[in-house]
């Protein structure tokens, strides 16, 4: 059984997140602000749902205390922000994915279901076919250690970045799909719609290409995907 912590300060929210998802078959933990959630978050759950507006020590310093602690599960950012700028810097600080509020309860637990479909696929070592070093351009990729470097430095990829970046090199230049990149790293079937693909892609451009407004390496297959040109 799947160990799930929430950590949400708005007691109706959490105690229907809860209700729902033990309904579902997880095992199911509620923290009510942030100090909370980090000492829960040291009993290891499998899977974080995190709400960034939280009193006290906000969601934000939640997400980067956890990676910096070596936090590796999916963290599922919950956020009544609207603006994109707060998204990204979620993202940029390790979360997986986000939902919005008002979100539907059935998308919520689709995305639930795909990150822990995927944190088994990679507890299981798929992607043991690559190389140890995989190289484009002036970056360099250790697979093993997961880290990358640009011109001989270190690059900080958040998680789902690095996925993503492997996906496209296990393509060798092929053209991957949204879809295809959805279901590979995500976990997703067919219905759910997002823009975690382009948010990622566009971290990956600021990080890796020397103008990420012109990319040499990581391009867009318009109205398909994107492929990874060495």
């Amino acid at each position: 059984m799947s160990k799930i912590l929430v950590i949400e300060d708005n007691d109706d929210l959490a105690f229907g997140l809860r209700n729902n998802l033990e309904i579902e078959g997880y095992e199911v933990e509620i923290a009510a602000d942030g100090e909370e959630g980090l000492a829960r978050a040291r009993r290891r759950p499998d899977l974080v749902v995190l709400d960034l507006m939280l009193p006290g020590t906000d969601g934000f310093r939640v997400l980067r205390t956890l990676r910096q602690q070596g936090f590796s599960a999916p963290i599922l950012i919950l956020t009544a922000r609207g603006d994109e700028a707060d998204k990204v810097r979620g993202l940029r600080l390790g979360g997986d994915d986000y939902v919005t509020k008002p979100f539907g309860l059935l998308e919520l637990l689709a995305r639930v279901e795909a990150l822990l479909r995927r944190q088994k696929r990679e507890a299981g070592g798929r992607g043991a076919e690559l190389p140890d070093v995989e190289r484009f351009g002036d970056v360099a990729i250790d697979c093993p250690s997961r880290t990358v470097t640009k011109s001989g430095r270190s690059v900080e990829l958040a998680p789902k970045e690095f996925d993503l970046l492997l996906a496209l090199v296990r393509r060798r230049g092929a053209v991957a799909t949204r879809l295809e990149l959805m279901r590979e790293v995500w976990g997703y079937d067919d219905s759910v719609v997002t823009r975690t693909i382009d948010t990622h892609v566009a971290e990956l451009r600021r990080k890796l290409e020397g103008d990420s407004t012109r990319p040499r390496h990581i391009v867009t297959v318009r109205k398909v995907g994107y492929r990874l040109k060495s």
